[in-house]
């Protein structure tokens, strides 16, 4: 489990592989915190570390990803040395400051529109259709790992306001206009939505 609160910006050292892909990911943490089987999500997809060591910067740890996950989410779109969100798995005691993320992304946006507004940036991003009832003004979403609170919705679209110190941590910053974005929706949102479901049947 989650909070969408990104704990570092990695960068993908290599890739290596056809069937079942490896990346080396570096990272800014201690080696030997990290256990061996552990939990990272990256860009917002939960990955599990096969192999680590520790460097004159932080570390190096790899993770393998499978076909199904680089078809649906945006990891496949990712080279060497691309900067990647990460976030270590939730411990029990710790602060609670996004919201319940799962790691798992439910579909692949893209971004329709960025406004630069002096600091801020205002994204507008185009989810897929059957996402689009999970998405609710003020609500929580999460882009490519980040906890982020909807400014507005419309039937196709959704607006996020990013502050510059999310901006520069995060790689939100560097999105342009046609970029690729991995999307979990809130959990909330999702069980609302499964028991109105089953409430119509039941009518």
């Amino acid at each position: 489990m989650f909070t969408g609160i990104i704990t570092a910006k990695g960068r993908v050292r290599s890739i290596t592989g056809t069937d079942i892909v490896r990346f080396e990911i570096e990272a800014p943490y201690d080696a030997n915190t990290i256990d061996m089987g552990a939990s990272i999500a990256h860009a917002g997809a939960c990955l599990t570390v096969v192999e680590k060591e520790n460097t004159a910067k932080g570390c190096w740890y790899a993770v393998e990803v499978s076909p199904e996950t680089l078809r649906l989410t945006t990891l496949g779109d990712l080279g060497e040395g691309s900067a990647v969100n990460l976030e270590r798995a939730l411990a029990m005691g710790e602060e609670l400051g996004g919201h319940l993320v799962t790691g798992h992304v439910d579909g692949v946006g893209e971004v329709v529109d960025r406004r630069d507004e002096g600091e801020w940036i205002v994204f507008t991003i185009r989810p897929p259709a059957e996402l689009n009832k999970y998405i609710a003004k003020k609500g929580s979403v999460t882009v490519d790992g980040v906890s982020l609170t909807v400014n507005d919705v419309t039937r196709e679209t959704f607006d996020l306001m990013i502050i510059p110190h999310t901006a520069e941590v995060t790689t939100l910053g560097q999105l342009q206009k046609a970029a690729r974005v991995n999307l979990e929706v809130d959990l909330m949102a999702r069980y609302a939505a499964r028991l109105h479901e089953f409430s119509e049947d039941q009518a």
